[in-house]
């Protein structure tokens, strides 16, 4: 059996992945075993104590991340997942999708965007994670038709309470991988859609698998091609 595991990003919980689960193909006995656990603080999982403690988090998510699966982090999920390498074993493959080796870049989101946007949330935090829900879709071929969908999955209600959300845009502004990522310690993959608005153009241009008519959330738009791109990776590029 080959495993994947698949990780949310900010202010979306697993039920973001629900899209595919009708998409996984079966290339060889034993199939795919998929599983899509939560961060802490997202859905019922407790939160931290100190939610941005990332070696408080490899100890919760330890059970979640065998190093016989491949991590699919999402967003800031990659970030996470890129900062577990330190951690916990190294997985077979790691897959940054719709990420960089960092979330900032001057010809993408700016330092300055995000300082903007950390404001705003602490101001009114629901109606700055419902903007950043609608923001994120811009480069979806039916960015409507992408909200209405997230909005079945998710609901209006908050996937985290509001000081995990907090710690997660601190994460968003503090994580650069640049370093680590030169010398993994495993297989690493970027995945982007190619209307990404969240990557700056150099990260989409240098993805691995680039999808076509898709933005930062593919698994709302191109469920099918992202579940045959993953399960590819998993079944026969992963060692």
């Amino acid at each position: 059996m080959t495993r994947i595991v698949l990780l949310s990003g900010w202010g979306c919980d697993a039920r973001l992945w629900q899209p595919l689960a009708a998409h996984w193909p079966d290339r060889r006995e034993g199939g795919l075993e998929v599983s899509t656990p939560d961060w802490p603080g997202y859905a019922t999982r407790p939160t931290l104590d100190d939610p941005e403690d990332i070696a408080a988090l490899a100890e919760a998510m330890a059970g979640d991340l065998p190093a016989e699966a491949v991590w699919v982090g999402w967003s800031l999920g990659g970030l996470l997942a890129a900062a577990l390498l330190d951690h916990l074993p190294p997985p077979r493959g790691l897959v940054l999708l719709g990420m960089g080796a960092r979330f900032c870049d001057p010809e993408g989101v700016t330092q300055e965007a995000l300082v903007t946007f950390r404001t705003a949330f602490r101001r009114d935090p629901e109606a700055t994670r419902a903007h950043f829900l609608r923001w994120q879709l811009r480069g979806e071929p039916s960015p409507r038709a992408a909200h209405r969908r997230l909005l079945d999955l998710l609901g209006e209600v908050p996937a985290a309470p509001p000081a995990t959300l907090a710690a997660g845009l601190g994460q968003l502004a503090r994580l650069d991988h640049r370093h680590r990522l030169a010398a993994p310690p495993c297989p690493v993959w970027r995945v982007a859609g190619v209307h990404d608005p969240l990557l700056p153009p150099s990260a989409r241009d240098a993805a691995d698998i680039r999808l076509a008519d898709a933005g930062h959330c593919p698994m709302l738009s191109q469920p099918l091609a992202l579940a045959d791109d993953l399960a590819a990776i998993a079944l026969e590029r992963a060692p």
